[in-house]
């Protein structure tokens, strides 16, 4: 059995996966991080969602092949690794739009080399070059040197950038990093390890935090970044030789962009299984 709190068009991830229709998320419950300031805290913390099984899951994937979703995006999998092997060999079989692995990037390469094949894009984020934060703010033994090795594996599979005729990607790795506030260091490290992996690696430097109920009142993470904070970052993607990527405004930081989570909503979809 899978649990999953969302199936639904997300039009706010990169350009080149959300297009004009939308990706096609599917939001998994828990998460291989603790992150303390998770935007999506409900689920990862809360473990909020329903039970699926198989079938179900494959339903709500052609569910949203149906509405147009340019792919399937499959957000925060890692824990269900070892399910989705045997169900994205069937998923595949009735998809004719590439399958997403949207990660928190803290996963074995092992794991992923058993998915090789079943996956077309890979969005993993590299959120911590600092150990000591990773296991401050996520509670991650050892995330830089896991993160690094599951993105290697991940561009083994999919090394090179694939567009269609309309610039959405079909095939590939984009690379995520969460700017924080106050940890400018921290980021420097990060875009120097994605480019020791690959300097053409597309990388998604984002701006988008904001403080969430759990960490408002912490000195550190209780507040926006600055736009000073985020020129810096953007400087530092240069400065490692990084050549492609995506960069956001920093109006993009709005609690309205993140997903609702609405499990009667969720119903309503599966439903329409038990209908055929």
């Amino acid at each position: 059995m899978y649990k999953i709190a969302r199936v639904g068009l997300h039009h706010f991830e990169e350009p080149c996966l959300s297009g004009d229709r939308g990706s096609g998320t599917i939001f998994f419950s828990g998460c291989s991080l603790r992150c303390l300031f998770c935007q999506n805290y409900e689920i990862s913390h809360g473990g909020s969602g329903l039970e699926v099984s198989e079938d179900e899951l494959i339903y709500c994937m052609q569910y949203l092949q149906d509405m147009g979703a340019h792919n399937i995006n499959l957000v925060t999998p890692t824990n269900y690794a070892n399910l989705l092997i045997n169900t994205l060999k069937k998923a595949k079989s009735l998809l004719k739009v590439p399958v997403v692995w949207n990660s928190s990037g803290y996963e074995t390469a092992k794991s992923l080399s058993k998915l090789e094949g079943l996956v077309d894009i890979y969005l993993p984020d590299f959120k911590y070059s600092d150990d000591d934060l990773a296991w401050r703010y996520s509670h991650a033994k050892g995330y830089k040197d896991i993160a690094a090795a599951a993105i290697r594996e991940m561009k083994r599979q999919c090394p090179h950038d694939v567009f269609d005729g309309d610039g959405m990607m079909t095939s590939g790795v984009i690379v995520r990093h969460l700017v924080l506030p106050d940890a400018l260091k921290n980021t420097i490290g990060v875009l120097k390890e994605i480019a020791d992996i690959d300097k053409n690696m597309t990388v998604s430097l984002m701006g988008q935090y904001f403080p969430t109920p759990a960490v408002v009142n912490d000195k550190t993470l209780g507040r926006r970044l600055t736009q000073a904070e985020y020129d810096e970052a953007v400087e530092a993607f240069f400065e490692a030789g990084l050549k492609n990527g995506f960069c956001q405004e920093l109006e993009s930081a709005k609690e309205e962009y993140v997903p609702s989570f609405d499990l009667d909503a969720l119903r309503d979809i599966l439903k329409g299984l038990t209908k055929k």
